[in-house]
């Protein structure tokens, strides 16, 4: 007797250690993920801010030439001048700004699987516990239901469609008799 409550207590307290190092492995996790996704999110937008940085630079730079051309040359230069540098600054604030949104979504998606990854680990801790503690998964109610639901869906579409056939059915027997039947008319012979 003894010696099955110390096997009790020795796989309760491994059990528990299961549950507390599971718990601890989740939680470890979806804080490395976080650090991981947050670096990753970091290194992406300083990457992202360098080519918008670089088209900026080439905007300024194509700019001051222009300019210093558009000085020699005419007035009509200068605007022409003007011209170019504001699209390529346009384009270079529309570079950024798709760099710049690349990367939220790209860290948006690495959060979405983080969340997905440490929810999951939760609801398996969660479910050990329960075991642990002797408490049995509840009944699937919803899938009962639907199935009930389904259940007598079908048996009315089969109880329609009999009882539908035993009309057709009793339709034609009664157009079979009229097409078969003989009318005999008595005829009264007078008497002689």
């Amino acid at each position: 007797m003894f010696s099955r409550k110390s096997t009790a207590e020795r796989t309760a307290a491994e059990a528990w250690d299961y549950l507390s190092s599971a718990m601890a492995s989740a939680g470890e996790s979806a804080r490395d993920a976080g650090k991981i996704t947050a670096g990753y999110a970091g290194a992406k937008a300083t990457e992202l801010a360098g080519k918008a940085s670089q088209q900026a630079d080439k905007a300024a730079k194509h700019s001051h030439k222009l300019a210093d051309k558009a000085t020699k040359e005419s007035h009509r230069l200068a605007k022409r001048a003007t011209k170019e540098s504001h699209r390529l600054a346009d384009r270079a604030s529309k570079e950024s700004h798709k760099f710049t949104k690349e990367g939220h979504k790209l860290a948006g998606k690495a959060g979405a699987r983080v969340n997905a990854a440490t929810d999951e680990a939760w609801a398996r801790a969660h479910l050990a516990a329960d075991a642990l503690a002797g408490r049995k998964p509840g009944l699937p109610w919803g899938l009962i239901l639907g199935a009930s639901l389904i259940g007598v869906a079908l048996g009315w579409a089969a109880a329609a469609t009999a009882r539908a056939a035993a009309e057709r059915r009793a339709e034609n027997e009664q157009l079979e008799l009229a097409e078969t039947a003989i009318v005999v008319t008595p005829t009264y012979d007078a008497p002689k």
